[in-house]
């Protein structure tokens, strides 16, 4: 929902980064369309028309600011929209158009349990424009974030955008933005040789925190964290197939931004490589939301407190099970002889960062005897291998665009999953801000001065006035232990 418009002139003439990604607005002296940290000069309250999305701009005939670069901004999280079904449509279709699949709106429909005709009525109410519309918009400002931040040529950023053909892609192109695509290399918007790409977010950001968490999780040989830089190595799908390498993200709180510098193999793959970052740092949340609720806790927590997601959602659904009845540090130690025994060599310019979490059609296609060896009880690898051979047959999509309530059920249905594992996934591979692991041993810890005992019916009273971000609250209350749960 958008502010009235004298106060989002007031967030615009203040710069205000806690708009960002939540509020845009169209000049109709220029034609163009700018976040509300945009730097230019501000313009005459009279010339400005605001939105609550990119879209809603362009449906309007305005074109993205080459300064500010709407494509960057913060997106929605999983709690943003007033209509729970028509984000989680939205989010299926970001993730589509940035793993260069195509995206079909009567699919989403199924996927979601709805009728094509109901999705695009509550889609359209909820974000102001239809899904269709909505897509296109996704897919050029990935286009123009690929033509700006990359070398890749014209034609293949048509393909990794999602374009059928060039000429489809040029047209769309001019069509919204009034240029063709390679007039925007030309006019200064050329990628500079090292320069990293840039993604935003809202400020506050606890990210001491943040950093922390991936820090504890670490798997020796994938990932790293230095300061305030985290590198790994990583495996993508792209519209050419398969993609291995590496990436280092710098965090900048000062400018409330994350640097990012992927290595050159993974260029075809940048637009789910963005989606990922995004995801693993919780980049679209809102702390404007959150904070006030986990104010409520037992315990104070940092504002702009982070729910840190997932690289590769298949490796951390693993962790998960290998975290079953374990200490953090034994299920690190698990995971690292997994990818001792079936990950695969990678170079990298890091010292230490030489391998690749082992995908899941290799871990579905293992003999059970070789993974057992490796201290890994006979529950957990039947668990493993029932999750690999899921992922690996494409019937189980581990990602924040997957349906929820069908991803979980599928969850539950597979051996060696419980209730537990489930809502661990959940958490931090579906990005579900409100989920809730009532029986987590760490979690009860923290709760039991409040509660005066280890209760899970008790916690979980005690949590629905954290709704419907549960999910923060537990990262919150994890924060509080000695020892990393």
């Amino acid at each position: 929902m958008l502010p009235d418009p004298d106060a989002a002139y007031l967030a615009l003439k203040a710069r205000d980064a806690r708009f960002d990604g939540r509020l845009f607005v169209g000049v109709t002296s220029t034609g163009i369309y700018c976040r509300p940290v945009c730097r230019v000069r501000t313009p005459r309250r009279e010339n400005c028309r605001f939105f609550a999305s990119a879209a809603q701009a362009e449906a309007q005939a305005f074109r993205p600011c080459l300064k500010c670069r709407p494509e960057i901004a913060p997106g929605l999280s999983a709690m943003d929209s007033s209509a729970a079904l028509a984000d989680a449509a939205a989010r299926a279709i970001e993730h589509g158009v940035h793993a260069g699949e195509s995206v079909s709106i009567a699919a989403v429909a199924a996927r979601l349990g709805v009728t094509d005709r109901h999705l695009r009525r509550i889609f359209t109410a909820a974000h102001g424009v239809g899904p269709q519309d909505y897509e296109t918009t996704q897919r050029l400002l990935l286009a123009k974030r690929l033509l700006t931040d990359t070398d890749e040529p014209v034609a293949q950023v048509a393909l990794a955008s999602g374009f059928g053909s060039l000429r489809r892609f040029n047209a769309a192109f001019a069509q919204r933005y009034r240029m063709p695509p390679t007039r925007l290399r030309r006019e200064g918007a050329a990628p500079r040789s090292g320069e990293p790409l840039r993604l935003a977010w809202r400020p506050p950001c606890d990210v001491t925190g943040l950093l922390r968490f991936h820090a504890q999780r670490a798997l020796p040989g994938v990932e790293a964290v230095d300061g305030l830089v985290l590198r790994r190595t990583l495996r993508l799908p792209s519209p050419r197939g398969p993609v291995a390498g590496w990436l280092a993200c710098r965090l900048v709180p000062e400018r409330y931004e994350l640097w990012l510098e992927p290595s050159p193999s993974l260029a075809p793959a940048l637009g789910g490589l963005l989606e990922r970052v995004r995801h693993a740092f919780d980049l679209d949340a809102d702390p404007a939301r959150i904070d006030p609720v986990l104010a409520t806790l037992p315990q104070s927590s940092p504002p702009g407190l982070r729910l840190p997601g997932s690289f590769d959602g298949f490796e951390t659904a693993v962790r998960v099970i290998l975290g079953q009845q374990v200490t953090v540090k034994a299920a690190r130690t698990l995971a690292q002889r997994l990818v001792a025994a079936f990950g695969t060599p990678v170079q990298t310019p890091f010292a230490g960062l030489d391998r690749l979490f082992p995908d899941a059609a290799t871990l579905a296609a293992a003999d059970p005897a070789d993974i057992g060896r490796l201290g890994i009880v006979r529950q957990r690898v039947r668990a493993l291998q029932a999750l690999a051979a899921e992922v690996a047959a494409g019937r189980l999509d581990l990602h924040p665009g997957a349906p929820l309530q069908p991803t979980m059920d599928a969850l539950r249905a597979l051996p060696g999953v419980g209730e537990w594992t489930t809502q661990l996934i959940a958490l931090r591979v579906l990005g579900w801000p409100d989920a809730f692991p009532a029986t987590d041993i760490g979690l009860l810890n923290a709760l039991q001065p409040a509660l005066g005992a280890r209760d899970a019916t008790a916690a979980t009273r005690l949590a629905e006035a954290w709704q419907p971000w549960r999910g923060y609250a537990v990262i919150a209350l994890w924060q509080t232990l000695e020892t990393p749960a």
